[in-house]
């Protein structure tokens, strides 16, 4: 059973930074994409980015692109979103999520980190 636990989040300013964990377990992560989505309120949650576990090619959404960074630690089992020169509409609960590469749809989830990114 895959277990995904997202950390990390916090309150900060705009143009700060903060680092997303997700530690992932129950598997072999090798034939899998992890992805980072958020969900703001009032609204549907999003894809941010994605990395794949085996060979670390990332994806992006457009607006994250030049401040986000997925990457991930094979040696912790876990993936990492640097977000850097956060902005106030970056705020929202960030999830990672877990699917085979093979497979269209994430199927594992974690709990959430809420990140609040003040003007």
């Amino acid at each position: 059973q895959v277990q995904l636990v997202e950390s990390g989040g916090g309150l900060v300013q705009a143009g700060d930074s903060l680092r997303l964990s997700c530690a992932a377990s129950g598997r072999d992560f090798n034939p899998y994409r992890i992805g980072w989505f958020r969900q703001a309120p009032g609204k549907e949650r999003e894809f941010v980015a994605a990395v794949n576990w085996g060979d670390g090619y990332p994806k992006y959404r457009e607006s994250v692109k030049g401040r986000f960074t997925v990457s991930r630690d094979n040696s912790k089992n876990t993936v990492y979103l640097q977000m850097n020169n956060l902005k106030p509409e970056d705020t929202a609960v960030y999830y990672c999520a877990a699917r085979l590469i093979s497979n269209s749809d994430y199927d594992s989830w974690g709990q959430g980190t809420q990140v609040t990114v003040s003007s």
